[in-house]
């Protein structure tokens, strides 16, 4: 029987689910706002509806179609603009902590390739938010293309977006990236995979980036997760079924679970109007 860790990890990781979906729905209802008022729970619903979709498309781009089609469809254009902010917010806080992780990947078992990744990654962090701060001045230019002119309402909407928003919306993302990196971490350490805190928070982080950047659709997913969990912390342990079980528990927890409940959810919601 493979041993395990002490429990309260198991339970702290299943503990922070909550606060992992529910600071997500918190930005998904600052940003709608922008479109149309809505309530934490209308939220919370669209979220775990938007889960659903996201376990059939590649990387998961159907999670903010999902949401949309579950909220009221007369406002879905701007719905759509107010996605690509939150999309763009989730981006800066993934890159943010996979450089984190490729720091301290570089630190350790420095290579070119890594090295490389590391510099790519820091130009795209950089560019991602010069153009989530200043998405004003790109919507300006593409507002002049005579094909975006249809679209003008909804880049004056945008820009009625505050910076105050903006930076909460991006932190918001970046706190619900540390919750779900701590419950990959936790499940490790609760299935007596035995790595440093801090190594492993790093390398929980890189985890997360290198899955990101992997095209792959989430219900094919666990296999291509398994050999990144095991390629990253196998040099601190050996107990491959440790890791292993951390990988598939954290997809069964933060995907699995709430996609169940949106699927309950959904069957009670007509999406087309």
């Amino acid at each position: 029987m493979q041993q395990r860790g002490p429990a309260i990890y198991g339970i702290l990781c299943v503990i922070l689910l909550p606060f992992n979906i529910g600071t997500e729905a918190k930005k998904w209802q600052l940003l709608t706002s922008l479109a149309q008022p809505i309530s934490y729970l209308q939220s919370l619903k669209s979220i775990l509806c938007g889960i659903v979709f996201s376990l059939i498309t590649p990387n998961r781009i159907g999670e903010y179609p999902g949401r949309i089609l579950t909220l009221e469809q007369k406002n879905t254009p701007r719905l759509i603009s107010v996605a690509v902010l939150g999309a763009f917010s989730q981006m800066i806080a993934l890159f943010s902590f996979g450089l984190l992780g490729l720091i301290y990947y570089n630190t350790k078992s420095p290579s070119q390739l890594s090295l490389i990744a590391l510099i790519g990654t820091l130009i795209l962090i950089l560019f991602l938010g010069i153009f989530y701060r200043y998405y004003e001045w790109w919507g300006n230019k593409f507002e002049s293309i005579k094909w975006f002119k249809r679209y003008k309402t909804y880049g004056y909407l945008l820009r009625n977006f505050s910076t105050q928003k903006q930076l909460t919306v991006v932190g918001i993302s970046l706190l619900r990236f540390a919750i779900f990196t701590a419950q990959y971490l936790l499940l490790l350490l609760w299935l007596n995979v035995k790595v440093p805190i801090v190594a492993g928070y790093c390398l929980s982080a890189l985890f997360f980036w290198t899955m990101a950047i992997i095209p792959t659709i989430s219900l094919a997913e666990v296999g291509v997760r398994a050999k990144v969990g095991l390629f990253l912390f196998q040099q601190y342990s050996d107990n491959a079924i440790g890791i292993l079980s951390a990988t598939l528990g954290l997809w069964c927890i933060n995907l699995v679970v709430p996609a169940i409940i949106g699927s309950l959810l959904l069957g009670r919601t007509r999406l087309i109007r």
